[in-house]
């Protein structure tokens, strides 16, 4: 079996640990495929919370939805990513991030390293014990090489009693790769 591209991996991650009845966060809902994925996962007992700040995502995804039949699992909330935690107050087992921009808008409305980082910050204290965080990090843009440099440090300094953060990469390609920083919040 070949390595799975970074998007798939996240894709397989959550497939292997989100369960039905779920409630769980797509904090850069996008085009609405992660969003989808999710909503397939938790099942009709589960809940998803899908975030951005774009009308044109909002409506991408709902579209989505809508052709799925997935409405029901799914609260679209037009509100940056960094406002989670005033729209979610229940302990969530999974959270993805996609960061940059929305693929066939303005690049220039893309994810910024402050708020993300206050983002995760704020997705740490909502990931149940045994919950998983994933970030994608997009980093061929301006804005994306400031969220690199903010989120390594970060996450690389999260307690290994608390944290197990694993970086997902493919090395060898010409142009900045996407990667995947995955947290996993022991259940203890």
């Amino acid at each position: 079996m070949p390595l799975p591209r970074t998007v798939s991996f996240v894709h397989t991650l959550l497939a292997d640990h989100v369960v039905e009845g779920a409630s769980v966060i797509d904090a850069t809902m996008g085009n609405g495929h992660d969003t989808v994925h999710l909503a397939r996962l938790v099942g009709d007992s589960g809940h998803v919370y899908a975030f951005d700040i774009q009308n044109e995502a909002l409506k991408a995804t709902a579209a989505r939805l809508s052709d799925e039949q997935l409405q029901a699992r799914v609260s679209l909330i037009h509100d940056s990513h960094a406002s989670m935690h005033e729209h979610v107050s229940e302990a969530v087992s999974a959270i993805v991030f996609n960061l940059g921009y929305l693929p066939g808008t303005d690049k220039s409305c893309a994810t910024q390293a402050t708020s993300t980082l206050t983002a995760i910050e704020r997705a740490l204290t909502l990931l149940a014990p045994g919950g998983l965080l994933l970030i994608v990090i997009y980093w061929g843009h301006e804005a994306g090489v400031r969220e690199k440099q903010a989120l390594e440090p970060f996450v690389a300094q999260l307690s290994p009693d608390q944290y197990r953060v694993l970086r997902y990469e493919f090395m060898n390609r010409v142009n900045p790769a996407p990667y995947l920083l995955a947290i996993e919040r022991f259940s203890h």
